[in-house]
């Protein structure tokens, strides 16, 4: 079983501004070797689908087995580079019932602009098994350059996104009008190496969780060769035909059968769940 196992299915999945009362972290900025960014110089990129204060929880089953759990969320505001950010998570852990068979402790980290929707900083924590990984990337979208952890500078496209920012940049489009077949195109930065990621639109579908049903659009990340996600099988994503392209569902096909993750719990989400209809 290789690493990545419960992990896959959240990282592509790829609020301007929090609810009241959520406070900015003021001075705790994060260490990079950039300079502070002119505010006017970078892209504004409207958000309607999510915000700080977010969480949600998912089960994570291969076949009948819920072998884990998985949390994606936007804790608070932080600074970096004179810009401010939303610190986005993604953590998944195994069950304690199947840390037996394989322990997973994993954690991914982006400071994404939350103006731009585009990272900052991603940070790797991955703890699966005995194989255990740690990796980080400072972004400067002006130089377009990516500064990794190894001291190593890579040439990077202007908005390139990592694994988690990928994915709320999905979140920001308007699925609801998109047809069959419609593809979006991206990169992605990982392990110093820039890949196209395109997600395909598979049409639109009713989801059945344990939160209530949803009308969704249903989007799946195309594997490409060499890519992240080789080798790891089809990954599809559904997400509410409603302003928060909130993820309900995600499947990965594998070798050994087909990984599932649905939402068992949302808190903090940005607007009304009109997509909801049990």
């Amino acid at each position: 079983m290789r690493h990545h196992f419960f992990s896959t299915l959240l990282l592509l999945a790829a609020g301007l501004w929090g609810p009241r009362g959520h406070q900015f972290v003021g001075a705790d900025t994060l260490p990079t070797s950039h300079a502070i960014i002119n505010q006017s110089e970078l892209r504004h990129l409207p958000n309607t689908a999510f915000a700080v204060g977010e969480r949600l929880t998912f089960d994570i089953d291969w076949g009948v087995i819920t072998g884990g759990q998985a949390v994606m969320s936007i804790p608070d505001y932080r600074y970096v580079n004179g810009r401010k950010t939303m610190e986005t998570r993604v953590e998944a852990s195994s069950s304690s019932s199947f840390d037996w068979i394989f322990r997973v402790r994993d954690r991914y980290e982006t400071f994404m602009d939350a103006d731009g929707i585009f990272p900052w900083r991603f940070e790797q924590h991955v703890r699966e098994g005995s194989y255990s990984k740690d990796y980080d990337a400072n972004f400067d979208p002006v130089a377009q350059t990516a500064d990794a952890s190894d001291g190593k500078e890579f040439k990077t496209p202007q908005y390139v996104h990592d694994i988690v920012s990928a994915f709320y940049y999905i979140r920001t489009l308007d699925m609801t009008r998109s047809h069959k077949g419609d593809v979006v195109h991206l990169q992605n930065f990982f392990d110093g190496e820039t890949h196209p990621l395109d997600v395909r639109i598979l049409g639109h579908q009713q989801v059945e969780t344990d939160v209530g049903t949803f009308e969704c659009s249903v989007i799946e990340p195309m594997v490409v060769q060499g890519g992240l996600f080789k080798s790891e099988g089809t990954i599809r994503i559904w997400l509410t035909d409603d302003d928060n392209h909130m993820p309900v569902k995600m499947s990965s096909k594998i070798l050994i059968g087909e990984i599932e993750a649905k939402l068992v719990k949302y808190e903090g989400i940005r607007g009304p769940l009109t997509s909801k209809v049990g």
